[in-house]
């Protein structure tokens, strides 16, 4: 159920090429007022593959805000009018070098409600197919391919391994599927 704050006064302090960064002045639906900063982002979808051998399909890779590599599901952001579908689509193949022939939702999770508006989208990708000439990642991706099985993965997620949470919460959305059976 939607309660929007009533705006009272908003300010862009940043324009950036895919997020905007703003700070509103907002009266909340308990009537208490202030400012609130606020991360604009369009949103993001992200692929869990599963190889026909049940291994997962991940991409090791350099994060500069952390200054480290991080485990992590293929996943990019939604371009403008473009569907979720689509953009983890393109992502998978560009980052993984596959392409799946059986999708399924596993739903969508907002990713850090303290300061973003941002979304992911996550799926189940299965019926992989390796690509011979998969296209060109963009510029600033520095990444490996990895694969793992659902226990290696757990035990890197309980180690403390470095992955982030999206990859984590997607991983066992995809588990929650898995066991019960249902379509999400």
């Amino acid at each position: 159920m939607s309660e929007p704050p009533q705006l009272l006064q908003q300010r862009l302090f940043y324009q950036g090429r895919v997020f905007q960064f703003e700070v509103s002045k907002l009266r909340l639906p308990n009537g208490v007022e202030g400012e609130w900063e606020c991360v604009r982002h369009p949103g993001g979808a992200l692929a869990v593959p599963i190889t026909k051998e049940g291994q997962l399909v991940l991409v090791r890779q350099y994060r500069f805000s952390l200054q480290s590599r991080i485990l992590e599901f293929p996943a990019g952001t939604i371009d403008e009018g473009e569907d979720p579908a689509t953009t983890v689509k393109r992502e998978l193949e560009e980052e993984a070098g596959y392409r799946a022939h059986n999708w399924q939702s596993l739903g969508k999770f907002a990713l850090a409600p303290g300061y973003s508006d941002e979304y992911i989208y996550a799926f189940l990708a299965q019926d992989l197919e390796k690509l011979s000439l998969p296209p060109a990642q963009d510029a600033d991706e520095d990444l490996e391919v990895v694969f793992m099985s659902f226990e290696e993965m757990e035990s890197a997620i309980a180690r403390g391994e470095s992955i982030d949470a999206k990859t984590i919460t997607s991983f066992y959305l995809a588990r929650l599927a898995a066991i019960t059976g249902l379509p999400s």
